[in-house]
């Protein structure tokens, strides 16, 4: 409407003849818009003043009245009441999603002295009886009887024993007493809150009065020493002025009112250690590549020590999640829209959505008819599931059991944008299980097969994200991903490539994939599009060959396709570090065939190499980097000419340097290559000149066996050249110690020193 009306402004400015035509259709939209806003705002008013109950309320009427509940008849009210669900949402309902729609809170089942049980409903609208529960178990949902503003009066209906015992004195001065502790003790925490505020407040005006002058520090001092008592005077009135009830509970406790800041609080609260353990319990042990628990608690830390300062954005789309709660399609169709006119990649907004229960509407959305609104929620949750947070919440409301489902509907934007929004919730483990456990693999897997390049994207995408477990490639493997994915390849679409080259190379790491993708002819394909202008395209095509050269027969295919020569060229990319470590990863992979060796030694890859070795590599390029040059140049090193280039390109004083690594396979492949490059003498004259020789007999008293074997056949070649003796011991005794060392190794040392050449 906005830019309708933007477009016929500048027709009225520009046109001559036609600008009162212009001018005229210009009020007409402005009319229409303002009337859509007031039809809105009336809806709103109108769905806000009729809703009276809240999980709140009734929560804090079921703690009351299972408190005096017992087998005594003369001093309980009922013999028992619970609630038919025990897990309850972030928003605090416990009913199905699909049934939150409808504005159903929870389910109850009352016990009373006087007569048989009563199957509750708590609605939005009030408290009502249902028509029970099935002796299979299943509820039935359909109202019998009317309305009750709240559950004592229901009660007091249907029992009289109930309400006959509510009029005692006794019972009155009790549920008096506890209503007052609760409200005293939820204002309690609204103040306390404040409180904070106040001080943090109070904390930010003295450090800035703290960089001025002395005088006015003690200023803002007395200052902020009288705010400070204001809060708690302002309690000691509010305290004598309430009269506690069960309908004076503070707003900050709805799931719609109250402080964004108070509620961000609770959540973290009821989702930090409870939900954390009900989650790791349900993860079956995988070779994931994350700690998900440590993620989880860095995310929760993060979002309670938010500021209180929220912009007007926050508040706007509060505004909005309320309209789709009461609004009907068209309403709901309008608010989505709304919504998607914000920067939902702002975590301001993300929160927002959260911290209204606007998740749980957007999910339910999901499990409607209409298509837009379908569309709408997905796109929303697209945008905001980047969010780790949001992640989690949308798995443990659910939301990905029913994004599976959608992958099977006919409409294309529906599959494209639930496959989306799995790969962008998929990040963690329990989530990928969840998408396996419902069939969503193989779903996902059918997507790839479509004619539609979007479509077949969108599948390669949620497949990227749930690739990362051991279990899911299999799942994946057995539903025939892989000629599907041999095909993409070879098509060449430049947007369905990256997901599709990057599910390869997170696959690659079974050898039943490296065997398939050299089967498939994929390799080919790999190393023409390592040559385009991509660079996350060509990060993970050097990814994947990193992967699949550990088998000979590969490295033989990439060498006859003509693939050593941009692993070369891209080593001069040195400012895209995850470039630069799928280069040199791979260049060290396939240079374990002599044939490549000399391939690298025609495009000088030894000096390109020797170049990254600088000062303070680690800081430069990264320890991954790092690890993968050490152990190009120790393979490279094999050969006499290569070695003679690493000792003019100075090559051996940065190696040396890297024997104090604290790395474990750092050590093992610079060991590896001093041990490679001391077999000419004049490197090895460099390495005992920068007492390289000390360094290596220091190794072998590294806990790790591998480090020690490393170390062990590096010393060999010293042990040979004719200017160290193990007969001379240095001052300190160092060399005889590792002598003493080696001869004593444990058994893991000498298994690892019987692997090595």
């Amino acid at each position: 409407m906005e830019q309708i009306i933007k477009s016929e402004q500048a027709k009225s400015e520009n046109d001559g003849a036609d600008g009162e035509v212009s001018r005229q259709t210009l009020r007409l939209f402005t009319s229409i818009q303002q009337l859509d806003m007031r039809l809105l705002n009336l809806s709103l008013k109108k769905v806000s003043a009729s809703i009276r109950v809240t999980p709140s309320s009734i929560d804090a009427e079921m703690k009351l009245i299972q408190s005096l509940c017992g087998s005594d008849e003369s001093t309980c009210l009922l013999k028992a009441i619970k609630y038919t669900r025990k897990h309850a949402s972030p928003s605090g309902c416990r009913a199905p999603p699909w049934r939150q729609l409808c504005g159903e809170i929870c389910y109850i089942v009352a016990d009373p002295f006087d007569g048989d049980k009563l199957t509750i409903t708590a609605h939005t609208a009030g408290v009502f009886l249902n028509q029970g529960i099935l002796q299979d178990g299943d509820e039935q949902y359909d109202r019998d009887g009317e309305y009750c503003k709240d559950l004592l009066t229901l009660l007091k209906e249907k029992s009289d024993r109930f309400a006959e015992n509510l009029s005692n004195q006794d019972f009155k001065a009790k549920l008096s007493q506890m209503e007052e502790e609760q409200t005293m003790y939820h204002d309690g925490e609204h103040e306390n809150a404040k409180e904070e505020g106040n001080e943090k407040k109070g904390k930010g005006k003295s450090d800035h009065a703290a960089k001025g002058k002395g005088g006015d520090a003690k200023k803002v001092e007395k200052e902020n020493s009288k705010d400070s008592k204001k809060p708690a005077k302002e309690e000691e009135k509010k305290s004598k002025k309430l009269e506690p009830t069960l309908q004076t509970l503070p707003a900050s406790h709805s799931p719609t009112g109250g402080s964004p800041t108070q509620h961000r609080r609770s959540v973290a609260k009821r989702t930090s250690p409870n939900r954390m353990r009900h989650s790791t319990a349900h993860d079956y042990t995988d070779d994931e590549s994350e700690s998900e628990s440590e993620d989880e608690e860095e995310v929760i830390d993060r979002r309670t020590d938010m500021a209180a300062d929220l912009p007007s954005e926050y508040w706007q789309i509060q505004k909005l999640v309320k309209y789709l709660k009461a609004g009907n399609q068209t309403a709901t169709v309008i608010a989505l829209c709304s919504l998607r006119d914000f920067n939902l990649s702002q975590e301001t907004c993300q929160l927002a959505i959260r911290d209204v229960g606007g998740l749980e509407i957007l999910i339910n959305l999901l499990e409607t008819e209409e298509v837009k609104c379908k569309i709408g929620a997905l796109k929303i949750l697209r945008e905001i599931s980047r969010n780790a947070y949001i992640r989690r919440s949308i798995a443990d409301l659910g939301g990905l059991q029913v994004m599976v489902d959608i992958l099977s509907d006919r409409d294309r934007d529906l599959k494209c944008l639930s496959a989306e929004t799995i790969a962008n919730v998929a990040k963690f483990k329990r989530a990928r299980k969840v998408v396996a456990q419902n069939g969503g693999i193989e779903k996902l897997v059918q997507l790839l097969s479509s004619d539609d390049s979007e479509v077949a994207r969108c599948g390669a995408s949620a497949l990227w994200s749930c690739s990362k477990s051991k279990r899911n490639k299999n799942i994946m493997r057995s539903a025939g991903v892989i000629p599907l994915l041999a095909k993409l390849l070879a098509q060449g679409a430049p947007k369905t490539l990256v997901p599709v080259v990057g599910t390869l190379q997170e696959c690659a790491s079974q050898p039943s994939y490296r065997k398939a993708i050299r089967t498939e002819n994929m390799i080919q394909e790999l190393v023409k599009h390592m040559k385009s202008s991509d660079e996350e395209l060509q990060m993970h095509c050097a990814s994947a060959i990193f992967k699949c050269a550990q088998d000979k027969d590969t490295r033989d295919l990439v060498r006859i396709h003509g693939g050593l020569d941009p692993m070369v060229a891209l080593l001069n990319r040195r400012e895209n570090k995850d470039l630069l470590a799928a280069a040199t990863g791979a260049i060290w992979k396939c240079s374990i065939s002599p044939e490549n060796v000399k391939r690298f030694q025609e495009l000088k890859a030894i000096q390109s190499l020797v170049a990254l070795l600088s000062d303070q590599p680690e800081q430069k390029i990264g320890m991954e980097v790092l690890i993968n040059v050490v152990g190009a140049v120790a393979e490279c090193a094999q050969d006499a000419a290569n070695r003679e280039a690493i000792r003019k390109a100075n090559g051996i004083p940065p190696l040396v340097s890297l024997l104090t690594s604290t790395n474990q396979t750092l050590l093992v492949n610079v060991c590896k290559a001093v041990g490679k490059c001391a077999q000419d003498s004049d490197n090895m004259g460099i390495i005992d000149r920068l007492d390289g020789v000390r360094l290596l007999w220091s190794l072998l008293k590294n806990p790790n066996p591998e480090v020690q074997a490393a170390a062990a056949w590096a010393i060999c070649p010293c042990i040979e050249s004719a200017r160290v003796s193990v007969a001379q011991p240095d001052a300190g005794g160092t060399r005889g110690r590792g002598l003493t060392l080696l001869l004593a190794g444990s058994g893991r040392a000498r298994s690892q020193l019987r692997g090595w050449p």
